[in-house]
């Protein structure tokens, strides 16, 4: 688990690195700051795409030789991205290295729930999506740090550095895993096309979109609305790694004992922080106890997300475990676009907030009619 979660570290650092480095890379390469954020949106597009192409053409090769080739895929993109001599050149080692992640993610939950112990499935899920959380909460800014310590492309020389201690951990100590069961292509397709499975994906699209509503404007929130200097909001990010970390073993134990009702009950969690942290963002103490309880309910739904459409797959899960992930990615681009759009029609940051709210209660009202339809 620790092996798959140094991977799931290192992929989803990759991801939003750029976002900490727009002006840098803008400048380097003699390009807009807007087509410069298009970096996250074309990697992005890379996992929606690529995730399932790639389990599709991989499904019938043993699936620890193509986790090692996924994480190979990895390295060798980030460093293309350090290299990159022009922007185009850039955006197209970012699609190349994006088609490791949903892959990596869709098998190594597979993986993850064939090696658990028995009734600790999301708990697996839980201990591997962490190096995910705190990829996004720790790693970019740490590689922030680093790029405006050095230059742009010493930050994708560190992350290519990471991922081959990542391979190298998966080569070690993940182990054969020739007796899994053979996937059938037609079957996963099958399955994955369920109405049940295309629920769980859009309770995943929505409910997770309603972390990064809030999560992608936190830093803003915390400097103008809650009064932390720039270092303040570093060690408060490390807070909330924290949090969610918490978050994320918690909502996997209770997801292995409840699911849906652990889905529903994170979700509401979820609502009501983010209406509380609309009151309380504007002074500071409340502001920071609100939004480190708002990090532990929130990224509590991931693991039982996750678990939810595999388990609607039934005996062929891979395919819905990759599309799921896609899942997340269209959750986290909705979440951040409504919570810009928000901040564009300048409905002020506490608005932020309540918008976040008001996606985990969509969320919450399709987790609730799941649960109807059995």
């Amino acid at each position: 688990m620790l092996a798959l979660a140094a991977g799931a570290f290192c992929i989803g650092m990759t991801e939003f690195l750029p976002m900490g480095l727009l002006p840098d890379i803008a400048h380097s390469l003699n390009a807009s700051i807007p087509a410069t954020g298009n970096l996250v949106t074309v990697y992005a597009l890379g996992v929606v795409i690529g995730g399932p192409l790639v389990v599709a053409l991989t499904i019938h090769l043993p699936r620890k030789a193509t986790l090692l080739g996924l994480m190979g895929v990895f390295v060798l993109g980030n460093a293309l991205c350090a290299l990159a001599p022009n922007y185009g050149m850039l955006a197209a080692a970012r699609v190349f290295t994006a088609l490791s992640h949903g892959s990596f993610f869709g098998i190594g939950a597979v993986v993850a729930l064939h090696l658990a112990p028995p009734g600790q499935s999301s708990r697996a899920l839980a201990l591997m999506f962490t190096g995910l959380t705190l990829a996004n909460v720790l790693g970019v800014p740490l590689g922030t740090l680093l790029g405006q310590l050095t230059d742009w492309r010493m930050p994708f020389w560190t992350v290519s550095a990471c991922g081959v201690l990542a391979l190298l951990a998966v080569w070690r100590f993940i182990p054969d895993l020739s007796h899994m069961p053979k996937p059938d292509l037609r079957g996963e397709l099958r399955a994955v096309s369920r109405p049940a499975v295309l629920l769980a994906m859009a309770i995943t699209v929505i409910g997770f979109g309603g972390v990064f509503t809030v999560f992608t404007y936190i830093t803003p929130i915390l400097q103008d609305q809650s009064g932390l200097t720039p270092h303040a909001v570093s060690a408060m990010l490390v807070a909330l790694g924290i949090a969610a970390t918490i978050g994320l073993n918690i909502g996997g134990k209770l997801a292995d004992w409840k699911l849906m009702p652990t889905i529903a009950l994170s979700l509401i969690g979820m609502a009501v922080m983010s209406a509380l942290f609309s009151w309380t963002m504007s002074a500071t103490w409340p502001a920071l106890v609100t939004v480190f309880i708002w990090a532990v309910a929130s990224f509590a739904v991931g693991p039982g997300l996750q678990t939810n459409a595999m388990q609607r797959a039934g005996d062929s899960p891979l395919m819905a475990s990759t599309v799921n992930q896609s899942a997340f990615n269209l959750g986290n681009a909705g979440g951040a676009f409504l919570g810009g759009a928000v901040i564009h029609f300048e409905l002020g940051l506490p608005a932020v907030a309540l918008a976040g709210t008001a996606v985990a209660l969509c969320g919450l009202a399709l987790t609730l009619y799941s649960m109807r339809r059995g």
